[in-house]
């Protein structure tokens, strides 16, 4: 099988051609977080705003969970794509088969870790009582199906790295309705079936996602697709010395970032907490919302980043800037106004998730007021940091990120909590996004990296730039 050719982005006028190249991520990503935002509709809606609070909760822990193993899948990928590039099909393999083995490993020993501690986690992050007996009811079935959705992410990305984008999507499409329909069903029972709560919700998921991982690996066997692995072909799913090296080195730094950003949201989950249920669903219900936001920032930023990658490599260095650009323009123009239409709509949108009645609408309206448009200032910063990937920086956006999360974002809660009260929280967040990008434009602006600046794959720069997004309500990464 010939591997796809690498796509020109390099001509033509580059606004258009940024359109063109994002629309399809962001469509993927759009997908993906509807799943999770139609489920905490059905839990809001049926089971109240202590059950939301905790599917919150549980988002942000289940986040954290496959953060751990989802840089080492990204590391894989870019090396599956290099290996088609050279159209190198069983190099392919034996990578595909250690990213296979290894995350299994992984996600059994982190799945089972999760199942055991997480009273404690849940006790540590001051779960109100309600909230906190429906999370632990919801993470545990969870975390049960957890190896069954991470085969399902790692063969996804394995098969995107060989320039397969329809297969994943059409897994994700049937697990997304799979998983929409069987909540209310399993939630509020029907005919035979037991009335589960949010129990219900949980194993509808787990159930999608096993569906989900059987039906894209019979696909896999059945159409025959380049990454199969047959007969002696098998023993590669233990993990071999040489690829565990390279898939350990180049995933350790993406996925401490996500890591990084992850604990990051169970600190902030932690102090709305401390707030009481009602702020806690509220939180909840904007943290759906919040997740479309960063969606316009994330796909421009692959665009930009691939884009910039492949200008680097073709000794192009004065169209970088064009590029950037452009990049900003277009998140201020497309996040912006998704912006302006979250804020002038919030009312219904929010009480989607929480209901007419629900006296959290009001509080969820003020969070979105005070925070929403951190993520129009931040998504410059991502945009910036896509740029600079493409030449091969990589520990700077962790540094910014680390200290615009940690010493800014907690700093300026402790500080104002006194005079404030809860609206240090949702101040922060605009203080710490208006931090990252001065210290990103300042970082792009200086000459050095782009004097020193390498051609890195256009694989590797789509993936890396999915680090920078908040969790913002997402079970998993988005990929």
């Amino acid at each position: 099988m010939a591997a796809p050719r690498n796509r020109d982005l390099i001509s033509g006028p580059i606004l258009k051609t940024l359109v063109l190249f994002s629309a399809p991520t962001l469509a993927s990503n759009i997908l993906q977080s509807l799943n999770g935002s139609i489920n905490s509709i059905w839990v809001g809606r049926l089971l109240g705003e202590g059950a939301l609070a905790a599917t919150a909760n549980a988002n942000v822990v289940m986040f954290l969970v496959f953060s751990a193993a989802f840089g080492f899948g990204m590391a894989a990928t870019v090396k599956i794509g290099q290996a088609f590039g050279a159209r190198d099909v069983l190099a392919a393999r034996r990578t595909f088969g250690s990213a296979i083995g290894f995350c299994v490993i992984i996600s059994l020993a982190v799945g089972t870790l999760g199942w055991v501690f997480a009273p404690e986690l849940l006790t540590a992050m001051a779960a109100p009582g309600e909230t906190y007996i429906y999370a632990l009811t919801y993470l545990r079935v969870i975390f049960i199906a957890m190896p069954a959705s991470m085969i399902t992410v790692i063969l996804g990305m394995g098969l995107r790295g060989g320039g397969d984008a329809a297969t994943p999507l059409k897994f994700m499409v049937m697990s997304s309705v799979l998983d929409i329909g069987l909540n209310p069903l399993l939630i509020n029972g029907y005919g035979p079936i037991p009335t589960m709560g949010i129990a219900g919700s949980a194993l509808a998921t787990a159930i999608a996602s096993i569906a989900s991982m059987a039906g894209i690996v019979t696909y896999v066997y059945v159409k025959d697709l380049p990454l199969r692995l047959r007969g002696a072909e098998l023993k590669w799913l233990w993990p071999r010395r040489d690829e565990l090296g390279y898939i350990l080195t180049k995933g350790l730094p993406m996925g401490a970032q996500m890591l990084v950003i992850s604990a990051a949201g169970i600190i902030v989950i932690g102090l709305v907490n401390r707030e009481g249920i009602l702020v806690s669903a509220a939180y909840g219900a904007a943290l759906q919302l919040w997740t479309y936001l960063q969606m316009p920032a994330m796909a421009i930023s692959a665009a930009v980043s691939a884009m910039a990658a492949q200008a680097i490599g073709a000794n192009l260095g004065d169209r970088l800037g064009k590029i950037s650009r452009w990049g900003v323009v277009l998140n201020l123009s497309v996040t912006g106004t998704l912006c302006a239409m979250i804020l002038l709509f919030d009312r219904p949108a929010l009480e989607l998730f929480l209901g007419a009645s629900s006296p959290s609408v009001d509080e969820a309206r003020h969070i979105q007021f005070l925070a929403s448009w951190s993520y129009v200032i931040f998504g410059v910063t991502m945009v910036l940091f896509g740029t600079m990937r493409a030449g091969g920086v990589v520990w700077t956006p962790l540094i910014i990120l680390s200290l615009a999360l940690y010493p800014v974002r907690l700093g300026f809660y402790y500080a104002f909590y006194p005079v404030l009260g809860a609206d240090a929280l949702w101040l922060a967040f605009p203080v710490s996004s208006a931090f990252a990008v001065v210290l990103s434009v300042y970082a792009y602006r200086k000459p050095g990296w782009r004097a020193q600046a390498r051609a890195v794959p256009d694989a590797e720069c789509e993936e890396e730039t999915h680090l920078d997004a908040e969790t913002a309500g997402r079970m998993a990464p988005t990929i």
